[in-house]
């Protein structure tokens, strides 16, 4: 008997079909006498329409109150997965994140998992019980209100349950039979990777791959979780239940680099097109301007990536470009104003007409050249960078969005990532 937790996306519970599908799929598991909990996002396009009818109400909105409306969505479908599962015999209940409890800061929307103390919880996962869980969300013990971990925070849920439960794995179910080079999509070409390092997923996490959300790559990484990716579209009879014999059959394994034996030096090519560019144009050149500027986004929870600093001609000022996510290019703006008296006189721009073109791998550690060789096959193609990142394991560019494409499937050649 095996502890599984089974995480499934708005895609796998897109109307009530699906969502019978996945409870066959859990089905599999009970009948193997493994004990589970499922975790489960908003039906597909729920949560776009909370959030544009909140953006509707008022674009500069309290967090609280945007909390408890798209919180709303994984009720839902919580509720009828559980109505399926006892359909097919299961014995099942739905648990809202503040039941369970998912205890969280109060950063809200996007707030992070502070505890799971789930006694009870887990005493019904032990009796046999099929666990049916909201994702998304929790409580903020403080106020006593609903907080939710930011979009794809349900891949977040379900690896905090999983380590709660000290699970056997953590299994991901999505659209996609597992995590590929590139998004097969832009690329046909594209492989399915058997295995993938969690360094290497969490840098395709965070640079724009959509099969995992960067928090919980992160947290299966600190507590060796094992984590799985898998399709909900495989039909569940085609499927064997787990066990630690046959966890290695299907979808890809994220795990340590040194379980994977043939690395190669780039993994993957990840793309995101949800960047948005600032400029801050003729800020004074002094000590401590970059304080003044990235510490009230900082306050406002706005995330900042790449960061370009230029020196005019005069030498007196500077020219300060960065990239936040186009959905909080607002925001920032509006901080920015706000905070101009501080910082001093600037004109600013700003476009979210770009995108960020990510080359991934451990094997960069090793192996040079690499970057040299990205930024010349841009070049070939006739392809502006606008800003450039990188780290041990991962260089990206800032690119006009127009060739985003074009670069994914250039690079994806570029470094004999296509399949045969």
């Amino acid at each position: 008997m095996a502890t599984v937790v089974m995480k499934f996306g708005g895609t796998s519970v897109a109307n009530v079909e699906r969502i019978q599908n996945v409870a066959r799929h859990v089905k599999r598991e009970v009948d193997a006498g493994n004990k589970v909990a499922v975790i489960v996002s908003a039906m597909s396009g729920v949560t776009n329409q909370l959030v544009s009818w909140v953006q509707e109400a008022s674009p500069l909105h309290d967090m609280r109150e945007y909390d408890a409306v798209v919180a709303t969505g994984e009720q839902v479908t919580a509720g009828l997965l559980a109505i399926a599962l006892q359909a097919l015999g299961v014995d099942a209940r739905s648990w809202t994140g503040w039941q369970v409890p998912i205890e969280t800061n109060e950063a809200h929307g996007y707030a992070r998992i502070s505890g799971i103390p789930a006694t009870a919880f887990k005493a019904a996962i032990e009796g046999g019980q099929v666990a049916v869980v909201t994702g998304f969300q929790g409580i903020e013990p403080n106020s006593n209100r609903v907080a939710t971990l930011g979009r794809g925070g349900s891949d977040t849920s379900a690896v905090a349950i999983a380590v709660a439960l000290e699970a056997d794995v953590c299994d991901i179910y999505t659209d996609v039979d597992g995590v590929y080079t590139t998004d097969p999509r832009i690329v046909p070409k594209a492989r399915r990777l058997a295995k993938v390092s969690y360094e290497e997923m969490l840098e395709m996490a965070s640079l724009g791959s959509k099969v995992l959300q960067t928090r919980s790559v992160e947290l299966a990484m600190v507590y060796k979780m094992k984590t799985r990716v898998l399709s909900s579209f495989v039909a569940p009879e085609a499927m064997k239940a787990f066990s630690i014999e046959n966890s290695e059959d299907i979808g890809t394994i994220v795990c340590d680099e040194d379980e994977i034996v043939e690395q190669q030096v780039v993994s993957g090519i990840a793309y995101a097109k949800d960047e948005a560019k600032v400029t801050l144009l003729k800020v004074d050149d002094k000590p401590g301007v970059a304080a003044r500027i990235f510490g009230p986004l900082s306050d406002a929870s706005i995330n900042v990536d790449m960061i370009v600093q230029n020196v005019t001609p005069d030498g007196k000022h500077t020219d300060m470009t960065f990239t936040v996510r186009s959905t909080e290019l607002p925001r920032a703006l509006d901080v920015l104003k706000r905070a101009k008296a501080d910082i001093g006189h600037f004109d600013i721009k700003s476009s979210a007409d770009v995108v960020k073109i990510s080359v991934i791998g451990v094997g960069m550690r090793s192996h040079a050249g690499v970057a040299a060789q990205m930024f010349k096959t841009l070049a070939e193609k006739g392809i502006n960078i606008h800003a450039i990142s990188t780290s041990e394991i991962k260089i990206s560019v800032l690119i006009d969005a127009a060739y985003a494409e074009l670069a994914v499937r250039t690079l994806h050649t570029a470094y004999g990532l296509d399949s045969d």
